[in-house]
């Protein structure tokens, strides 16, 4: 038997398949508060945020916070805030514009050589600051059934050289349902590369099964999974398994965090998060400012804060562990790339 073989008889045998903990979630905040012992002035503001955009976070990232604080920077990313109900002026409901780039059956063509499939609006994790936690899925996901009607439009655009697997988190979906996306995609000879963006692997990593691994492993076009941790705690043993399944697995492994004030808006924390992904094989990528989208102003870390931020991390790291600071807004043709100076002298 080989390693890899070896690593995925010991990895798939749980306690609990990966379903289970989708279902077992954490979806009440009184529920939250109980099992982290939080302060109890704090829940009638969460309960009123909650109605605002539901809870919903997997028992094991709860056990990654620490007990008693509000200010963990694990739970401040899913913890709902009183601050939600603010109307900020320039905070709007689509900021980054997909209605506007929604061709039909779930596909949005923002960029000529790219596609994206929102394939699914499920997401094992609700993060508050989430850009799409106003969308409606109802009218611009793909549906169920032939993936053909979906890609179409991309058979029939040859500048399109790869297609985005977005939602929710496509890992939500089951192997089979993401196994006939890709045969789909495997048909159109001038796609070469499918992207996936999943926060899953990252908070549910139970979700990285033998299923899924197989499927990354014997796909004709070269895979790039894109996952989406902000902070280095996030990044457990656990996670780095499942990490280390998808790199045997031959899927190139990117990070995009988003900058959040209280969160990791400070370079030791930044510097922590690009060391640890590199760790796991896993190359930072994007660090985005904030998309201003309704109800998420509290996080908002300004651009000349960012600005400073990553032009101190590139002092302190090599260039490829400092991830590019981006922004996405409505309209433009591709994302803005932040240049910064401190790169020119990094080694």
């Amino acid at each position: 038997m080989s390693a890899l073989a070896r690593k995925r008889v010991s990895l798939s045998q749980s306690d609990r398949p990966w379903q289970q903990a989708m279902r077992d979630a954490i979806t009440d905040v009184d529920t939250l508060f109980e099992l982290l012992e939080l302060p109890r002035k704090a829940l009638p503001g969460a309960r009123r945020a909650a109605r605002l955009f539901d809870l919903r976070v997997p028992r094991g990232y709860v056990a990654r916070m620490a007990r008693g604080d509000l200010a963990d920077p694990l739970l401040r990313q899913v913890l709902p805030l009183d601050a939600e109900h603010d109307d900020t002026p320039g905070f709007v409901f689509d900021a980054v514009g997909d209605g506007d780039s929604h061709v039909g059956h779930g596909l949005l063509h923002k960029y000529t050589s790219r596609a994206l499939l929102v394939t699914t609006g499920a997401c094992a994790i609700h993060c508050r600051y989430c850009f799409r936690r106003h969308f409606d899925y109802a009218a611009h996901q793909a549906r169920r059934g032939p993936a053909g009607t979906a890609l179409a439009p991309i058979a029939a655009d040859d500048r399109i050289d790869e297609v985005i697997l977005s939602g929710g988190d496509p890992l939500s979906l089951s192997n089979a349902r993401l196994a006939a996306i890709g045969a789909g995609i495997d048909e159109i000879k001038h796609v070469k590369r499918l992207r996936i963006h999943s926060r899953t692997a990252v908070v549910l990593p139970e979700r990285i099964d033998d299923g899924f691994v197989d499927w990354i492993a014997g796909r004709a076009q070269r895979t790039v999974i894109v996952i989406h941790a902000n902070h280095a705690r996030e990044l457990d043993d656990a996670v780095a398994a499942a990490l280390a399944r998808l790199r045997d697995a031959g899927a190139t492994l990117l990070n995009q965090a988003v900058l959040l004030r209280g969160v990791n808006d400070d370079v030791e924390t930044l510097a922590a998060l690009s060391q640890r992904l590199f760790a796991l094989g896993v190359l930072p990528y994007y660090l985005h400012l904030l998309d201003r989208v309704a109800g998420t102003a509290h996080f908002e870390v300004g651009p000349a804060q960012a600005q400073t931020l990553i032009d101190r991390l590139a002092a302190r790291l090599p260039g490829y562990l400092v991830p590019r600071l981006a922004r996405e807004s409505a309209g433009e043709g591709a994302k803005q790339v932040l240049g910064h100076r401190a790169r020119n002298h990094s080694h």
